[in-house]
């Protein structure tokens, strides 16, 4: 059975983001292949991926270890972030087809009725899916892997508050939607703008501790972590 590496590299990649391998910790491919249950070869490739990415670098005698950035390096990215999601609110008012309106409009429409039920806990993944399907309709491969490594990064290194009023928050989806049908472009990019905005301030620089930087390996828990392997070729 042939596992590609770009699923070794989600799930290593989802572990990262997690904790389950902390901070500069090594990560070695003995121990890596064992855990996904996989051979070295797609760990290796999944490794330089991610080096690529950013969560990844190579130290001297200690060859593949987790990433350590700096305070600055991740306000960078909510910087970035706040740069790149306006263009992309505004690409998709341009280019949006009508199975993203459907599903952005959705999307609204159960947040807003978790808000008025008082239901908030998956308020978090639904803004995360909205995010996500306004960046699909910007209809750019470039700026959608810019954003999604970008929401990767940004939860790795940040705990996000919820909001204090979450209704606001979803009017202000509800209104970048509008505007991305209306195919207007410079209102659903001042709208995200001033959302990334305002999103930003809810965002809590992580802190963690730094283990497993020895020569036995990294620290991770005891779990096994199946590759997903769906539409893997046999």
């Amino acid at each position: 059975m042939h596992i590609p590496a770009h699923s070794v590299c989600t799930a290593i990649r989802d572990d990262i983001v997690s904790g389950v391998f902390e901070r500069g910790s090594r990560l070695t491919e003995e121990v890596l292949a064992r855990r996904y249950g996989v051979s070295r070869v797609p760990v290796r490739e999944a490794l330089r991926t991610l080096e690529s990415e950013g969560f990844v670098v190579t130290r001297r005698h200690a060859g593949a270890c987790v990433a350590e950035p700096t305070e600055q390096e991740a306000a960078d990215l909510l910087e970035i972030r706040m740069l790149l999601e306006p263009l992309g609110a505004a690409r998709a008012a341009q280019r949006r087809t009508e199975a993203h309106l459907k599903v952005l409009r959705g999307l609204v429409r159960l947040g807003q009725e978790r808000v008025r039920r008082g239901e908030g806990e998956d308020l978090r993944s639904l803004g995360g899916w909205f995010h996500e399907t306004l960046a699909q309709a910007s209809g750019s491969p470039a700026l959608i892997a810019l954003l999604t490594q970008l929401r990767h990064k940004i939860a790795w290194m940040y705990a996000v508050e919820q909001p204090v009023r979450p209704a606001d928050s979803w009017a202000e989806h509800g209104a970048i939607v509008d505007a991305v049908a209306r195919g207007d472009a410079e209102r659903a990019r001042a709208l995200a703008a001033q959302h990334a905005e305002r999103a930003t301030a809810a965002h809590r620089l992580r802190r963690t501790g730094r283990t497993g930087r020895g020569t036995g390996g990294s620290r991770v828990s005891t779990s096994q972590h199946a590759v997903n392997i769906a539409g893997v070729r046999h």
